[in-house]
């Protein structure tokens, strides 16, 4: 066995579960075209002290129209600051299929501090959402050295959750048998 693989393996399931979805969107990306994801990001303070952050956004996942061999692997826009770790995501890219021709973009504002406590900060955003009946919007909260790494998780579960809705539309047009 190598232990390399174990230790990676480790190594992004820790990061993983450090990121929490506290509000899902539960609606399937389209199975052509473009889908675009609205994010609220909280950033956990990253020192006792710390405060912290809000940083709104959106991913866009685009779906090419015609598949041709330089379509066929994955392209991510905009997701990682230097200081990532982008070993995380050459370990999910290195297990899944499921983002094969996808091109996903991420553009975001700058973060702004605005609270000392998490569980504050998420509660007024779920307030806002809920006063605007704004169902589309999801609210991840991760440390600050994963921001990227929480985008990332959260548009892979929505293509992963969508999978399924999408095979049946493409079956239903004769796509597939």
């Amino acid at each position: 066995m190598d232990f390399s693989d174990y230790e990676q393996e480790r190594h992004f399931r820790d990061a993983w579960e450090m990121i929490d979805i506290v509000r899902p969107v539960p609606y399937s990306l389209f199975t052509f075209g473009d889908s675009v994801l609205p994010y609220y990001l909280v950033c956990r303070p990253s020192r006792p002290d710390g405060k912290v952050s809000l940083r709104k956004g959106e991913v866009t996942i685009a779906r090419p129209m015609i598949i041709t061999p330089d379509s066929a692997r994955p392209e991510f826009s905009n997701f990682f600051e230097e200081d990532e770790d982008g070993s995380i995501v050459e370990f999910l890219m290195a297990r899944t299929a499921a983002f094969s021709n996808l091109k996903f973009a991420n553009h975001h504002g700058p973060a702004e501090i605005i609270s000392d406590d998490v569980e504050e900060a998420v509660a007024k955003l779920n307030r806002q959402l809920d006063d605007e009946e704004e169902n589309h919007v999801a609210v991840i909260v991760s440390p600050p050295d994963l921001a990227g790494v929480a985008v990332l998780r959260y548009a892979a579960e929505r293509v992963w959750s969508s999978a399924s809705d999408n095979v049946q539309e493409l079956r239903e047009r004769g796509f597939l048998p």
